[in-house]
């Protein structure tokens, strides 16, 4: 039977794919601390995101509804102030908190509904349009400053520590390794109240680089079928031109992605597999570090006793490609960016493996369920509380949305792979492994992962699967209709194989 009053610990990463554990059949990377996780707690097989980039997903993480309902549809457009989280549906006896980066507007300054705020970002201030926290500070700033270190960059018109600059410090002055102490810390002051706490980790988002470059040796890891691969001929534009980018280094989306590329990547755009496979040698050791940082947590629960009493989940917001399709970071519908892990741990249930299709839009009500709270009319999703306690299984299909990048170093006039990047798109993944892909402007895309997991054959352009297409339409347009969505999609008529008209 669940306890009175549970807490909940919601521990998620920042662009960290699912195969980076052994839940997930990666035996090379070191992950005790998420290892520990999925050995005492559910492991959902497929979890995917409401949209693969940083804040249209998180705005569904924290909220329950989809990035067109809640207002937070691209990157760095800030959450409505009107728009309740899910702390908003906890009672007020619960200690509220969030530590780490938000990226839901503003960093420095609470969001209504919490009782405690520890951010740990000061670069993305040039979006926020609070005066009251213009001048002010992370927590996280001002260690570093008390450790003797230096800013090394301005933004804002203020001196900031740079995200290359905080990666590469020693270990115990990185954001993870501080979230993990500050995040002890917290459960000391706490382990006599109720609370609901979320702490969200950079890592291990780009710069690929930190303490642990040297952990992992680049020749050494396995290879994907399709690492360095181009996508499909008939792949999304969007796709191919990423690929592109990172394949040749031609400045497809100057001046954007070029910055982008220059400032943060370790090297030239993949032109060497060398490259890409220190790349990939970097982010296992970003991965690991964050791992210390959830090791000392989880410890820390047991130490006070509190592992008893806390539902506790670890996700990810999205993944990366890695190299595979010859692509890196995210923005893609691949599943190497829009599947991520998700460990679900409840003391009074037995832990399980959990196959089928998730969404992150089903979290909120879902905890809010195994808390014993009411599940408010407004959110989108459903609880799946009986699903995680073995009674059902999860049968239903999954949705992503993508509608565009957003206004991240954008510069007119727009770049072919800008142009395509802000092209939307809605995808459905089926209960039984189809995968369909529809946007105006842009190829369509067919794939049945049950035959081709790693999308290396489109079928969308292929009479016989004219139907499948069609069928999968109808859905995307049903789910549409059920959530207000109004994007307009293609008509698809079976056996034509092109674009017919606008809904």
């Amino acid at each position: 039977m669940p306890p009175q009053s549970p807490n909940l610990l919601f521990i998620f990463s920042d662009q960290q794919r699912a195969d980076t554990m052994a839940a997930y059949g990666n035996h090379w990377i070191d992950t005790p601390g998420m290892n520990r996780l999925a050995e005492t707690g559910s492991v959902i097989e497929n979890c995917y995101v409401s949209s693969p980039i940083c804040t249209p997903s998180r705005s569904t993480i924290m909220t329950g509804t989809w990035p067109h309902t809640n207002g937070a549809y691209k990157n760095n457009v800030p959450l409505p102030d009107e728009i309740d989280t899910i702390v908003d549906h906890i009672p007020d006896d619960y200690h509220k908190a969030y530590f780490g980066k938000w990226h839901l507007g503003d960093e420095i300054g609470k969001r209504r509904g919490f009782d405690e705020w520890h951010p740990i970002e000061d670069g993305y201030r040039v979006w926020s349009d609070n005066p009251d926290i213009e001048n002010q500070f992370s927590p996280y700033h001002h260690y570093l400053i008390s450790q003797g270190y230096e800013p090394d960059a301005e933004v804002g018109g203020l001196r900031v520590f740079s995200r290359p600059f905080a990666h590469d410090l020693p270990e115990e002055h990185t954001k993870a390794s501080y979230l993990g102490r500050e995040v002890s810390k917290f459960l000391e002051r706490n382990q006599d109240n109720p609370f609901a706490l979320y702490v969200n980790f950079l890592e291990p988002h780009f710069p690929y680089t930190g303490p642990l470059n040297d952990y992992y040796d680049p020749n050494s890891i396995p290879e994907s079928p399709i690492f360095m691969e181009d996508p499909p001929d008939t792949a999304s534009l969007m796709h191919q031109l990423m690929a592109q980018l990172y394949k040749t280094g031609e400045d497809w989306a100057a001046p954007t992605a070029a910055k982008e590329l220059r400032g943060e990547l370790i090297s030239p755009p993949g032109q060497e597999e060398s490259d890409l496979r220190q790349i990939q040698a970097r982010y296992a050791g970003l991965v690991t570090l964050l791992d210390r940082a959830i090791e000392n947590i989880l410890d820390k629960l047991d130490e006070l006793g509190l592992a008893e009493n806390t539902i506790v989940v670890f996700t990810s917001e999205h993944g990366d490609q890695l190299g595979d399709h010859y692509i890196l970071h995210k923005m893609v519908m691949y599943e190497d960016t829009v599947r991520v892990p998700m460990l679900i741990r409840v003391p009074w249930l037995e832990g399980r493996h959990i196959p089928g299709r998730y969404s992150h839009i089903d979290t909120v009500p879902t905890l809010l369920d195994l808390m014993g709270f009411e599940t408010p009319e407004m959110l989108q999703g459903q609880s799946r509380a009986e699903v995680i306690a073995g009674n059902k299984t999860l049968e239903d299909d999954v949705i992503i949305a993508w509608h565009g990048r957003g206004l991240d170093g954008l510069t007119l006039p727009m770049s072919p792979l800008e142009l395509q990047r802000d092209i939307p798109h809605r995808v459905i993944i089926t209960s039984d492994g189809w995968k369909l892909n529809l946007a105006v402007g842009d190829f369509c895309e067919l794939y049945n992962l049950n035959d081709d997991p790693y999308e290396q054959t489109n079928l969308f352009y292929t009479e016989q699967h004219g139907e499948k297409a069609v069928e999968l339409a109808r859905r995307i347009r049903a789910w549409q209709d059920r959530n207000g969505d109004r994007l307009a999609l293609p008509d698809i008529y079976p056996g034509v194989g092109y674009v017919a008209g606008l809904r």
